[in-house]
């Protein structure tokens, strides 16, 4: 689907669904996931015999210049378009006799997305697309227009969709500020969608509003003012010309792993005793073996573990929210190194599942655009944020273990002259002063002082203190947990 070239931001409130009601949501979900797998079938099916023919063999040993137009003969021939795939979409709907279920609007998006998930499995950058079924369904409608299909009408607070009238819950008037400034903007298009909360079926309304999202007034942000950051699996250090501080990732969540895990095995035990032809003799699974009894206190366990899960993502979400825009009204200019969130899965795997720092990268960016900056990332292998010292102008290799740095020298060359600056906090004051992708003397020079000062406040720069037995002291790193600006 094309992007919208106007700003736009969401608003999500929840609905007012009966019995009756939700039984005819239910109904056309059953639709739309028929027809979703309709069209993303027809879309393999076409993008098959594409790959096959002749035209598309020989477009491949072309060079990079003359491939291009081979491969859109090739595509136009075989029809492996949007346009196409939403016309076999809506001949599919018009011969289920599902005219009254279904407008033209959602059915054209059902099969965009279908669409959209073959097209960038042609491109190699994901995967073969999966059907839609009964454990994975489709979880919502999303109109075109606010004119037709899915419509929200403001005044009277409804949703209309095909004969159905849908009533929104709104907060009481005052209590919401943000809310309120939000639903004057004109309204792009609707999407109804649905989530499991405590075991039951919720419906929302998530609105596309027109512009940038309105701002609270405790988050208005420094305009043209630069942050530096240095983000770790678990924590982050926050450096301006304001305000420095190092911080933890999602400070109120607490992972509950020997509960989840004791759930878990459980549920596996349950599996085992109600499925016994899916494993081997040795207690293994059985290759091409398939689960076709489940009790209801597995699917009772499995609730419960739905829900601690997605009450952890709506307090990491908070947390992330939160977190972002304290460092938002540092400035909307966000300086950091360019990292690969990928690997810290595979060496911090436990710490990334509850902290996701990507999540957190990607809402800051969003957050620092609306306030008409931008999120910069830096070259990590050029710049060595932990290596480099402005005072000596040399790169220092440091463990993992050091997180001090010793100004102007190594560690093996303290003296109880010495300056230390904690190792994150140091990148993140790096970091903000980088110019043209490499270290500018005159801003490191120029906002040292002031930085430093801000860092003698919260104890994460400080002379050294040396024992009396001649033993080296370092202080302790202990993240803090609230937002101090």
């Amino acid at each position: 689907m094309k992007r919208a070239k106007t700003p736009t931001f969401i608003v999500e409130l929840p609905l007012s669904v009966c019995d009756n009601t939700e039984w005819q949501l239910t109904a056309r979900l059953l639709a739309g996931t028929r027809l979703y797998n309709a069209a993303l079938g027809e879309a393999l099916r076409r993008l098959g015999l594409m790959r096959e023919s002749k035209a598309w063999q020989a477009a491949r040993k072309l060079k990079a210049k003359e491939r291009s137009a081979a491969f859109g003969s090739a595509i136009k021939a075989h029809d492996f378009t949007s346009a196409s795939v939403s016309a076999f979409a809506t001949g599919c709907k018009n011969a289920a006799g599902w005219k009254g279920r279904l407008s033209a609007n959602e059915t054209q998006r059902i099969s965009e997305t279908a669409f959209d998930s073959a097209e960038q499995y042609s491109f190699g950058k994901r995967g073969r697309p999966r059907f839609k079924n009964a454990k994975r369904p489709l979880k919502s409608f999303t109109g075109k227009t606010n004119k037709a299909g899915i419509r929200y009408r403001a005044e009277l607070g409804v949703v209309e969709w095909a004969g159905l009238v849908l009533a929104v819950k709104f907060p009481p008037k005052g209590k919401d500020v943000w809310l309120e400034k939000a639903l004057e903007s004109t309204t792009k298009f609707c999407r109804i969608l649905w989530r499991t909360v405590k075991g039951k079926r919720r419906w929302y309304l998530q609105l596309a509003q027109t512009g940038l999202t309105p701002t609270k007034e405790k988050n208005t942000t420094q305009a043209g003012c630069e942050v530096g950051l240095d983000v770790g699996p678990s924590t982050i250090a926050v450096v301006s010309e304001s305000g420095a501080e190092l911080f933890k990732f999602c400070p109120t969540i607490e992972q509950p792993w020997k509960e989840i895990r004791r759930i878990q095995r459980a549920m596996d035990r349950s599996r085992r005793t109600t499925n016994p032809h899916c494993y081997n003799a040795n207690g293994t699974w059985k290759k091409g073996a398939k689960v076709k009894v489940v009790s209801k206190h597995y699917l009772a366990l499995k609730a419960t573990l739905a829900e601690t899960e997605r009450t952890l993502s709506a307090e990491r979400k908070r947390a992330h929210g939160e977190l972002a825009n304290a460092v938002i009204r540092l400035g909307n200019v966000v300086k950091t190194e360019k990292l690969s969130y990928k690997a810290w899965q595979t060496l911090y795997g436990k710490s990334v599942k509850v902290k996701a720092p990507s999540a957190f990268m990607q809402k800051l960016n969003r957050k620092a655009e609306s306030a008409g900056g931008q999120l910069l990332e830096l070259n990590t292998w050029s710049l060595k944020m932990s290596q480099y010292d402005h005072v000596s102008g040399e790169c220092h290799k440091k463990q993992l273990s050091e997180r001090w740095h010793v100004l102007g020298g190594k560690a093996a060359e303290i003296t109880e002259s010495s300056v230390i600056v904690q190792r994150d906090m140091y990148s993140a004051f790096l970091a903000l002063c980088v110019a043209e992708n490499g270290h500018q003397s005159s801003q490191l020079t120029m906002r040292w002082p002031v930085v430093k000062q801000l860092l003698e406040k919260t104890g994460w720069c400080r002379q050294i203190q040396i024992a009396s037995g001649g033993t080296l002291v370092l202080p302790t790193v202990t993240p803090s947990e609230r937002f101090v600006f």
